[in-house]
C-alpha cells in the first residue's frame, strides 16, 4: 500500500519520534509542517491502521500508534515506483535529470563521489 502524502507527513514523524499517540502526532504536525485538526489527524491514523501502515497499541489507556515497516523499506520501495514510473526504471537518467536542475556543492559532489567509489568496491 503506497501512502498518501499525509500519511507519509505522519509516518516520518513516527519513524524520528518513535511509537507516539495521535495528540504528539498532531502536535508535531502543527508545529513542523501545517495547522491540523486533533479530529483529522485522528481519523487519518486509524485510515493508516486499516491500511496496515501502523499499528495502534491499545494496553493503556492511550492509543500508541508505530510504523509496521522501517523507514529505509518504505522509502526504496517509493523511490521503486517513482524511477520505474517517471525514468522507465533509469536511475541514471533520475540522477542526470537531479543534476541538471539542481545546483550541487562541491561537498556534495564530494560524498556522491566516495559513495560510488564504495559501490564500485
Amino acid at each position: 500500500m503506497e501512502p498518501t502524502k499525509s500519511e507519509l507527513e505522519i509516518l516520518q514523524i513516527l519513524w524520528q519520534h518513535g511509537p507516539s499517540t495521535v495528540r504528539f502526532v498532531n502536535d508535531k504536525l502543527n508545529e513542523e509542517k501545517r495547522s491540523v485538526q486533533y479530529s483529522s489527524t485522528l481519523k487519518l491514523m486509524q485510515i493508516m491502521t486499516e491500511k496496515g501502515i501502523v499499528t495502534r497499541d491499545e494496553t493503556s489507556m492511550k492509543h500508541v500508534y508505530q510504523p509496521i515497516e522501517a523507514e529505509d523499506k518504505t522509502k526504496n520501495k517509493l523511490l521503486e515506483r517513482f524511477v520505474d514510473s517517471m525514468y522507465n526504471g533509469s536511475a541514471t537518467s533520475l540522477v542526470m535529470q537531479l543534476f541538471g536542475n539542481k545546483s550541487t556543492s562541491r561537498e556534495e559532489l564530494d560524498e556522491i563521489k566516495d559513495f560510488l567509489k564504495k559501490l564500485d568496491q
